[in-house]
């Protein structure tokens, strides 16, 4: 049987038992997060590129603007274009390729996409015939290039992207 000195013994020994781990289970809710993040944010689950939520400045901003938009964006290959003084990346959108071509900064960029004529068929020196209607964007440090007329394609670019630098009409 217990004495009154034993039972006291055990029951101080349980109380800090208790003080002790109610700290440490407190001390551990309060580095818990608050919400549990989402595939986008926790960079453990996914391998693709993150975006900052800024407004389209390179190519992860684009591939972001494009899905929120609703559209499916797959990478593919790298590509190159003679006229351009960086090569690009390939993207599948919604079935359509897409080229990307992103630069070191805004004014770089804009020496390239300043070459390109109204039409698309003249960039600098170089005249291309193309298998299809050329469009580009130039925003922020990229220049996008979807070569054909599917007007869904057309204005998903122009909305992400602004006004295009090709006219056709």
């Amino acid at each position: 049987m217990f004495t009154n000195k034993k039972l006291v013994n055990i029951l101080i020994g349980l109380s800090i038992m208790a003080l002790t781990l109610s700290g440490c289970a407190s001390g551990a809710r309060a580095i818990q997060p608050t919400s549990t993040p989402t595939p986008e944010e926790d960079l453990s689950t996914t391998t693709e590129a993150v975006s900052h939520g800024n407004e389209i400045g390179g190519y992860v901003e684009l591939v972001d603007a494009l899905r929120a938009a609703g559209a499916t964006v797959e990478p593919a290959e790298e590509v190159e274009q003679v006229f351009f003084s960086v090569k690009g990346q390939k993207i599948k959108v919604n079935d359509a390729e897409i080229q990307v071509f992103e630069y070191s900064d805004e004014a770089s960029r804009k020496a390239d996409s300043d070459q390109i004529s109204p039409d698309g068929t003249n960039i600098g020196t170089s005249m291309i015939t193309w298998v299809d209607q050329p469009n580009f964007w130039a925003k922020g440090r990229v220049i996008v290039l979807y070569i054909g007329k599917e007007a869904a394609t057309i204005d998903l670019l122009t909305g992400v992207m602004g006004k295009p630098i090709t006219t056709h009409g």
